[in-house]
């Protein structure tokens, strides 16, 4: 329950004048409590098993939960499955979670053999604590939680802040242990590693076969695999980890995306500029990336420096980085000349490479590289024009994704944290900007999530977050507001009152990085493309080979109208071709026999397998060309109207 707003185990006493909400397990609070629970379990079973087994932490996350243990040797798959026949025990026993408040000094006694426990102990209370173990301390008083059995004797304990289940019993059958990886103590690099054990806890077991059905759909999308199987791109060892090289089929994908991009800015009164990919170390020291984002960007190379031969340097070199950003490229764009306030909002975009260090463990795909590709924009606007463009851009959004299929969304809005110096300007400029955000947000009728600590360090930010054809959410588009880099650059306008002003700053991502939005793409369609970015768009297939001159004319004309169209003249079987095109994902296969070409008509044959015949050629090409400028998703017959 919830009393007084704070999370409490069913046990605590609660009295007249407390505010009690339930929290039912199928709810958000609900499910973290269960699943902490069941993280408890876990490590219950895992001392049980081994007892010098040292305990680390135990959160829930995302749809599961973790364990991680300082252990000598490995857990292997056998170890998992005597580990979770051991929970199956300890859940049928019924223990019951029995909170106890406890002193430092008690906590130290007590956990004595637990050393990264005592580690803890040592930083209730601190920041430290807060973001590596929040589930085990925090600023308050430190508890200890017992499992007991019924006859109330304590079996098993450890240190946590708690709610749990009021026992054992209530986890239930509907859980599963999932994996395990190596996990560095509280995430850092300098800390010994320990063995983690991921699971995953739902109020019933049909809710677990659902979320393992929906697991087993989602590594079905992996889109690792399927750019692979597909051809589309790779990442060769000899360039690099985290950059990715686009093969010809998924180049033209890439192509698709980033046209259609394009004709989306120049219509809405974009410009489109263009900026290096390194800068002298002082672009990023004004810009403020090099005092707070350092970590994410690659080391300098030193350039220019001139040695005599006795080894004197006799004109001092510089330090040059390749760029994360490219916000301060365009701020220079924007200052190269005097500005008219009848120039605003003046729009500067960019599909600008830029370059993250990113650490080799994080990796993924394309969902997470070193080298990624931002369809980025800066807009500068005069103050009474915020909410307006913000606004135009929010739309813009929304129009776009949905031109790609996205079309379920919600909103996060990402703040700031009072006093923490990563975040650069004034109070009064972030709430104003804060104020703004929210007020467009709510005009727009999505749904908001609150998202504190998430801005940037410059400003606050929207982002779009889109559920794809699996449920599975991505943050997609940002639109953030930065009244901190126009000062750093002292940009200004001249205004109508002949006076300079200082614009406001709107940094634009429609689609975020265009890697990151293919693997989404790829994903959310499972590489059955819409017609108009499908690699192969068309392929023709005569049942024999005297019917290729005629199938060669249609293809003839499709290509003439810019469709991607071949004919197969290989010496394989129909059938066989019509399955290895089908397999390789091609919306369309065109078929063509004696009938077809005494009629002058072709057959449509679809990924699904159904089939339209006898269409006429003039009309199978102008619905062909229809689809594609109508961006349809042809998976079946009736889907080329």
């Amino acid at each position: 329950m919830r009393v007084n707003g704070d999370l409490k185990d069913l046990a605590t006493t609660v009295t007249d004048t407390d505010v009690v909400d339930a929290v039912t397990i199928d709810s958000a609070d609900g499910l973290n409590i269960l699943r902490h629970s069941a993280a408890h379990v876990l490590a219950q079973a895992v001392q049980r098993i081994n007892p010098q087994a040292n305990l680390g932490i135990g959160p829930p996350v995302t749809d599961g939960f973790y364990y991680d243990f300082g252990v000598e040797t490995p857990f292997t798959p056998e170890d998992i499955k005597a580990i979770s026949k051991e929970m199956q025990r300890i859940v049928r026993e019924g223990q019951r979670f029995v909170r106890r408040v406890v002193t430092d000094d008690e906590a130290r006694a007590e956990l004595a053999d637990e050393p990264f426990k005592l580690e803890l102990i040592g930083l209730k209370g601190g920041k430290e604590a807060a973001e590596g173990a929040s589930v085990e301390v925090g600023e308050g008083e430190l508890t200890i939680y017992d499992n007991t059995t019924r006859d109330g004797e304590v079996v098993w304990k450890d240190l946590c802040r708690g709610p749990h289940l009021p026992n054992t019993r209530m986890i239930g059958n509907g859980w599963d242990l999932t994996r395990i990886a190596a996990a560095y103590w509280r995430g850092s690099e300098k800390n010994p590693q320990l063995q983690r054990i991921y699971g995953t806890a739902w109020p019933t077991k049909d809710e677990l076969r659902a979320y393992q059905e929906r697991i087993a759909e989602a590594e079905r999308r992996d889109h690792r695999k399927l750019g692979a199987e597909m051809d589309l791109f790779s990442f060769p060892d000899e360039i690099g980890s985290g950059l990715a090289v686009f093969h010809p089929k998924g180049g033209i994908i890439r192509y698709e995306i980033e046209e259609n991009l394009r004709k989306h800015l120049l219509r809405n009164g974009y410009d489109l500029v263009n900026s290096p990919h390194i800068t002298k170390k002082d672009l990023f020291m004004t810009s403020g990336h090099l005092q707070t984002y350092a970590d994410g960007m690659f080391p300098p190379m030193h350039l220019d420096e001139i040695v005599d031969e006795e080894g004197n340097i006799t004109r001092q070199g510089q330090d040059y980085y390749l760029k994360p950003m490219n916000c301060p490229f365009h701020n220079l764009i924007f200052r190269s000349r005097g500005r008219s306030y009848r120039e605003l909002p003046l729009r500067l975009a960019e599909f600008g490479t830029v370059y993250r260090y990113e650490k080799s463990g994080t990796l993924s795909g394309l969902t997470r590289v070193r080298g990624l590709t931002q369809d980025d924009a800066h807009i500068y606007v005069a103050q009474d024009q915020v909410k307006e463009e913000l606004t135009t851009n929010l739309n813009l959004v929304l129009d776009l994704l949905r031109d790609y299929g996205l079309n379920d969304f919600y909103l996060e809005l990402s703040t700031n944290e009072e006093g923490n110096p990563k975040f650069l300007g004034e109070p009064e400029q972030w709430s104003t900007a804060i104020d703004t955000l929210r007020e467009v947000a709510i005009e727009s009728g999505l749904e908001l999530v609150a998202d504190p600590g998430g801005a940037a360090f410059y400003g606050p930010k929207i982002s779009v977050q889109a559920r794809d054809a699996i449920g599975r959410t991505w943050q997609m588009s940002t639109i953030q507001l930065d009244f901190n880099q126009p000062e750093r650059f002292e940009l200004e306008y001249t205004g109508p009152d002949g006076q300079k002003h200082r614009p406001v700053m709107i940094h634009r991502a429609l689609l975020g990085s265009v890697e990151r939005f293919f693997a989404i793409l790829l994903e959310h369609y499972a590489g059955d493309f819409p017609l108009w970015l499908a690699p192969s768009q068309v392929v023709g297939v005569p049942v024999a080979e005297q019917y290729g001159d005629y199938l060669d004319d249609v293809i003839g004309q499709l290509r003439a109208a810019g469709v991607r169209a071949d004919v197969d003249h290989s010496d394989d079987r129909m059938q066989k071709k019509i399955r290895t095109h089908t397999t390789a994902k091609v919306p369309v296969i065109l078929i063509v026999g004696e009938q077809d070409r005494a009629a002058g008509t072709v057959s449509f044959r679809f990924r699904d397998g159904t089939q339209e015949n006898g269409v006429p050629v003039a009309d199978a090409v102008r619905r062909i060309n229809a689809a594609i400028a109508s961006h349809a998703l042809v998976l079946k017959a009736g889907d080329l109207a």
